[in-house]
């Protein structure tokens, strides 16, 4: 299974996720967040394994952003998902985020993070917090919200055996202080996440 390491903000915690064997590591646009990458160039550090997570107005910003940090993953939070395809047309992997919420149109992705959606916590992404996994994505999915390495396994094991979970992404759950990693806790989340196996 993968291993998300997401709201990176200094070279410091960089560096810490890439030893860790993190096979995606997430810098977040936004700046009203904690976790808001201060560094546009900062996902530079993290090569093909930059994921630029960016909440927008429109899929040409992203796609600007992510020219700037040299991210070939987006995890695009937009007003719709009309933008979509103007992502792919620039070359770019989309991560599509899956709030757990009923209604949903289904979009085409290269893997959708299935994550508790702001209905549930009124904000837009990641809250900390888990959700009841009662609105799967389409497709083959990160699982997000609420976790820790301590608890993949059991989140896994809840999962329906036909859901196609391919593995896990966090973010607050691994800190010390909002936007500063904790190195214990970011090793024993990959360390878990490698170690379950795909079903």
């Amino acid at each position: 299974m993968k291993a998300k390491v997401c709201g990176l903000t200094t070279p410091g915690d960089v560096a810490l996720a890439l030893a860790s064997g993190a096979d995606w590591l997430g810098f977040l646009a936004h700046p009203a967040s904690p976790r808001h990458c201060p560094d546009p160039l900062l996902p530079r550090l993290a090569g093909d394994r930059a994921v630029l997570v960016a909440v927008a107005g429109d899929a040409a910003e992203i796609a600007r952003w992510a020219e700037l940090c040299g991210a070939r993953w987006v995890q695009p939070y937009l007003p719709d998902r009309s933008g979509l395809e103007l992502l792919r047309a620039r070359g770019l992997s989309i991560l599509l985020p899956w709030p757990d919420e009923p209604g949903q149109e289904p979009a085409p992705a290269d893997l959708y993070l299935w994550e508790t959606g702001p209905k549930a916590t009124g904000l837009l992404g990641g809250s900390g917090l888990a959700h009841a996994g009662a609105h799967p994505p389409p497709g083959p999915f990160l699982l997000a919200g609420g976790l820790r390495g301590d608890l993949l396994a059991e989140r896994l094991e809840a999962l329906p055996a036909h859901m196609d979970c391919r593995g896990f992404d966090a973010a607050s759950r691994l800190e010390r202080a909002p936007g500063l990693k904790d190195p214990a806790l970011v090793a024993a989340f990959v360390a878990e996440a490698h170690r379950l196996e795909k079903r």
